[in-house]
């Protein structure tokens, strides 16, 4: 199963535009979050986006509501939106938390869950599923450029507990690109450039 993996696009067009070109070669693409830029211009990315023909999982950001994204990918075909909420494709579930976890400094226009909430949000990802969430699990690919850990404890939590083939996040910028394991899981911080993960079909017997 080959995965197309983007996050934190924040208006950027040309991005778009070279994700649509790379989606062509892949199964299916994952976006976590971050398309807007501080609740504003979501559809500026969108737009491009839409025209990717694979299917595609979505989950929003700190920049974004779940409500905003859900209407803007209405465009979008082959766009599935998660939050709290699961789907699945070609047999390989996946599970969706959006937003910026834990509760950011950023201030009232950032889309931002403590980590409670979070936690129920988490809570009925089945296993195997892999887990899209805009925020990394704590020390993993979320070291700012200070080097200070930015990341979710809850989101940690799950991924210990369930131990997914792949969880994709974005979030902490000074992070993009970078790829670490955390015990089986393989956890990637996407970034706006994309980034290409080969995971094996799911299995009948696991499912």
């Amino acid at each position: 199963m080959k995965l197309l993996c983007f996050s934190d696009l924040h208006r950027d067009r040309e991005a778009a535009t070279n994700l649509v070109r790379m989606s062509r070669e892949v199964d299916i693409v994952i976006g976590a979050g971050d398309f807007a830029t501080r609740r504003q211009g979501i559809q500026d990315t969108i737009d491009v986006l839409s025209e990717i023909k694979v299917p595609s999982v979505l989950v929003p950001g700190n920049g974004e509501s779940v409500e905003e994204l859900t209407e803007a990918v209405k465009i979008w075909e082959n766009a599935t939106v998660l939050h709290g909420s699961g789907c699945e494709i070609d047999g390989q579930p996946f599970w969706g938390v959006g937003g910026g976890i834990p509760v950011t400094p950023f201030g009232d226009w950032s889309y931002d869950f403590d980590e409670d909430t979070a936690e129920k949000m988490l809570d009925q990802c089945p296993p195997g599923a892999i887990l899209v969430v805009h925020s990394p699990p704590m020390d993993t690919v979320d070291h700012d450029q200070s080097g200070k850990i930015r990341g979710s404890e809850s989101i940690r939590r799950a991924v210990e507990r369930l131990r997914p083939p792949a969880v994709i996040c974005g979030h902490i910028h000074s992070d993009w690109g970078k790829r670490v394991q955390l015990g089986p899981s393989l956890i990637q911080n996407a970034g706006p450039k994309g980034v290409r993960i080969d995971l094996p079909l799911p299995s009948k017997t696991s499912r």
